[in-house]
Order: structure tokens, then C-alpha cells, then sequence
């Protein structure tokens, strides 16, 4: 990419630039935007500190040598190198919250957070909501999203990777919920006590296949928090089997394994999984009660 950092002035300019430079290029958009215009514009404005709505105020503005090199710098990491632009900028949005980000968690992008937005109903009914588990945890965003709904619960945050733990921490803090939120080391279940009315999880759930063809762009992420053995569900069947036991009477299971969503529900027939449809798109999330989980418990 030959620098036009003398031709290109205004924050305008960058935003046209990406843009021209996203559509030439075989980027793959699948890591917080779905489009070269809005990878552009999270990309130039989040590089400068500014807002990503409500900014065409700044669009004339020009800009310093230092902040157009650091645009350039970042546009072509994320064209030659494929790197996801959250880690280029530190950050990822959620439920319209910021978050911290980089190479040690996958970039935050669940639809379940549709689901946390709508306070987990009709499934959760009226239900009381005082503790809530967010297995397998990464950057934090599932569980503090849950804690900005339910303002009362306590959450905890759990994870196999101190690595993703620390990342999780700084957003603990960077959300100031640190007397509502902590973090537990755990291999799902193995360090977990006690029960919670809601347990919620966004486990590794990429088959074997499914991992060799994913996008450049994928490979940047923590192959901890994407592989799940030949079909996907190696950590799915842990929750499952699992779960009755740390969920309070009337609790809920949320869990995404996105495409591995048939095998998981031809591998378990007897379960009434309700498969959860979103406005805002996505699929493979799965809710599951308590009691059908015992049910199917005492009838094996």
C-alpha cells in the first residue's frame, strides 16, 4: 500500500480512503461490523477518540501527521496482516458498552446479548435473579452485560485461561463493578461452588473442519477459545452434564454453540432445547430449565 499521508487531510479523507481500500481488498468483516462503511468508520473515528454516531461535526476536521500515520499504520495491518480491528484499537462494543480486547480473548460478538438486553424473558419469568455464572468467560462482556440488567445479582466470571481472566479483570474495573463482579479460574464446572439462577456461556464450539476453513482473520483469535474437538461440542457436553447442579431451583442455562447446533441436538434428543431467534441476527443459542434438566437427569 503506497502512503497517501500527504494527499489525505481530513478526517473525511481517511473515512473515503479506508472505505475505497476495505473494498479492494479480500478482508473478511465478521468481528463487530458486516460491511467495508462501517469497519471505516470504527476504524478512523475509534483511532482519533471519537464518537462512532452523532460525529459529523469532526468530518472536516483535519488532522495531525501522528494520527494519519496511525490510521495508515492500522489500515494496513488490517488489510496485509488481517488482523481484527478490535485488537488494532483495544477495544470492542457490546450491547453498546465498550470493552477491552486483544489477542488473549475472541473479539465479543454473541447474539445472546440481544437476550441479556431482554432480561433473559420469556424464559426466565419472574424468576429472582440473584447470582449469575458466565462460563467460559473471555473478555468479561456476556457476565458485565448480565450485571448491568440484573443491577442486584453478583456475577461471576469464569474461565480456563488466566490469560482471558486478567483481560476480563480490566474490564471489571474499567466498568467500576468490581463489588458485584469477580472472576474464578476453571475448567467449567471444577472450581465453580454453589448455584446460580441464571448460568450463561459462550463456550469453544468450532468443529475441526469448520477451523481449518475459517477466514485469515479468525486465526488471530485464541485457538483456546474456538476449538471444541471433530464436532464442536467437547465443552458443550461438559455444561450439560454439569449444569443441573450448579442451577437454583426454577435456574436457567443459556449456551451458543452456534454451527455446531444440529449435532448437538441429534447428540441429545430427549432434551426439549428451546433454539433462541434474535431481530438482530445470529443462531446455535440454546435455553434449557432446571427441572428438564433434571428430568433428563432421572430418566437416564
Amino acid at each position: 500500500m503506497t502512503s497517501p499521508i500527504d494527499d489525505l487531510h481530513t478526517v473525511r479523507d481517511y473515512l473515503r480512503y479506508a472505505s475505497s481500500q476495505f473494498a479492494a481488498s479480500p478482508v473478511f468483516f465478521g468481528h463487530g461490523t458486516d460491511n467495508v462503511w462501517d469497519e471505516a468508520v470504527q476504524l478512523v473515528m475509534r483511532s482519533l477518540h471519537l464518537p462512532l454516531e452523532n460525529n459529523t461535526l469532526f468530518l472536516d476536521a483535519r488532522l495531525t501527521r501522528e494520527e494519519r500515520l496511525l490510521i495508515l499504520e492500522r489500515l494496513r495491518r488490517r488489510i496485509d496482516e488481517r488482523v481484527p480491528l478490535a485488537y488494532l484499537l483495544g477495544e470492542a462494543w457490546f450491547m453498546g458498552m465498550p470493552f477491552n480486547v486483544d489477542e488473549r480473548v475472541l473479539v465479543p460478538r454473541s447474539p445472546i446479548g440481544e437476550l441479556i438486553e431482554n432480561g433473559f424473558q420469556p424464559w426466565l419469568g419472574d424468576k429472582p435473579v440473584e447470582r449469575i455464572l458466565d462460563l467460559c468467560t473471555g473478555s468479561g462482556c456476556i457476565g458485565i452485560g448480565t450485571a448491568w440488567v440484573f443491577e442486584n445479582a453478583a456475577v461471576d466470571l469464569s474461565d480456563i485461561s488466566p490469560e482471558a481472566l486478567a483481560v476480563a479483570e480490566s474490564n471489571i474495573d474499567l466498568h467500576e463493578l468490581h463489588g458485584r463482579v469477580r472472576t474464578v479460574e476453571s475448567d467449567v464446572f471444577a472450581n465453580i461452588t454453589g448455584q446460580y439462577d441464571i448460568i450463561v456461556s459462550n463456550p469453544p464450539y468450532v468443529d475441526a473442519e469448520d477451523i481449518g476453513d475459517m477466514p485469515d482473520e479468525f486465526h488471530h483469535e485464541p485457538v483456546l477459545g474456538l476449538a471444541a474437538g471433530d464436532d464442536g461440542l467437547d465443552i458443550a457436553h461438559r455444561i450439560i452434564a454439569g449444569a443441573a447442579e450448579h442451577l437454583t431451583p426454577g435456574g436457567l442455562l443459556v449456551v451458543e454453540v452456534g454451527n455446531s447446533w444440529v449435532a448437538l441436538d441429534e447428540a441429545y434428543p430427549e432434551l426439549p432445547f428451546t433454539w433462541l431467534e434474535f431481530n438482530n441476527g445470529g443462531d446455535g443459542v440454546f435455553a434449557i430449565t432446571e427441572q428438564d434438566l433434571r428430568q433428563w437427569q432421572s430418566n437416564r
